[in-house]
């Protein structure tokens, strides 16, 4: 029985995770929760953070100094962000353990007053037609220089492939495969596959100006880029950098593409407008709502039904009945 117990002891003590295990399990840990949100998600919770700690809030936090922080934004913010406010007060609270006094009855309701007294329509980027998207390849390819194949490459790929722009540059040479018919873009990780089981995207060959292949292909052999990212830095110089391009940059692309065109609603435009472009250009080119869904990698039914019927205010217009009917 001794000899037993000595040899079980042994083995538990061999079994038991040291402090150096325990240490490593934790950190791995702490990764995984990590990787449950998105980079994004996670730097405007960050920011909602310290918002209300430079306001003068404290953490953990109690009701009534929630309804403070609440009445003393209800003027100077968009109810939309208040409510992303909380929702990130809720995440810490209920990540570190602690009661949430952002989920009050009182507080969602004070936000629900503050909603309906002062809300306003979410500004939308003006969907971009594909006419002027080929306005602006025609630009670009005037220019010749090697940012403007860089350009018009980035634009091209993210329009029709409907990207958004913290996924297109994303894209590295190793996510191409060339087929006949176009080019085909597996994406390891997007917004809606946080899961990373891949995305893949097909962009064909085009007949007219447009043709998002061959204005790639012509991007990554004038830059000599064979492995990593597509879309890499350019300096003011025209010297092409090692790392890619930060998503941000797409907004000031299509802004100076844009106005380089000619186009008379730049200030209408963002990154956003690439894929509400591609989405309701499709719809008016006859393409099905499951392509168009697909293409743009959109979860939900309605968001697409909104792009669809923006896209036919006017050809599938009740008042139009009437006002051309003799047409």
């Amino acid at each position: 029985m001794k000899i037993r117990i000595n040899s079980n002891q042994a083995l538990i003590e061999k079994a038991s995770p040291s402090a150096q295990s325990i240490d490593a399990w934790q950190q791995q840990h702490r990764e995984f929760l990590a990787a449950a949100t998105s980079d994004n998600t996670r730097k405007t919770y960050r920011s909602a953070i310290r918002h209300y700690l430079e306001w003068g809030g404290v953490l953990p936090g109690d009701e009534a100094t929630i309804l403070r922080y609440l009445l003393g934004h209800a003027e100077l913010l968009n109810p939309r962000t208040l409510a992303l406010r909380l929702t990130a007060l809720s995440q810490w609270h209920s990540q570190q353990n602690f009661p949430d006094p952002a989920a009050t009855p009182t507080v969602r309701k004070t936000l629900l007053g503050i909603q309906r007294k002062n809300g306003q329509p979410a500004r939308k980027a003006k969907a971009l037609p594909v006419e002027d998207m080929a306005l602006i390849v025609s630009a670009l390819q005037k220019l010749g220089t090697l940012k403007a194949l860089r350009d018009n490459a980035l634009l091209q790929i993210a329009y029709f492939g409907a990207y958004r722009r913290s996924e297109v540059v994303q894209l590295q040479v190793e996510h191409i495969t060339w087929e006949p018919e176009g080019l085909l873009l597996t994406l390891p990780r997007s917004k809606t596959d946080q899961k990373g089981e891949g995305v893949i995207k097909a962009i064909p060959f085009g007949d007219q100006t447009c043709c998002p292949p061959t204005a790639l292909r012509a991007w990554i052999t004038a830059a000599e880029i064979t492995s990593g990212p597509l879309f890499k830095s350019i300096n003011k110089w025209g010297q092409i950098g090692e790392e890619a391009m930060h998503e941000a940059s797409l907004n000031g692309i299509l802004t100076a593409a844009a106005m380089l065109a000619g186009l008379p609603y730049v200030p209408q435009l963002s990154s956003h407008s690439l894929r509400r472009g591609m989405a309701t250009s499709a719809y008016r080119a006859g393409a099905r709502f499951q392509d168009i869904k697909r293409q743009g990698g959109w979860r939900h039914d309605g968001t697409v039904q909104g792009y669809i019927e923006e896209a036919g205010r006017f050809e599938e217009n009740a008042a139009g009945h009437l006002l051309r009917r003799n047409k």
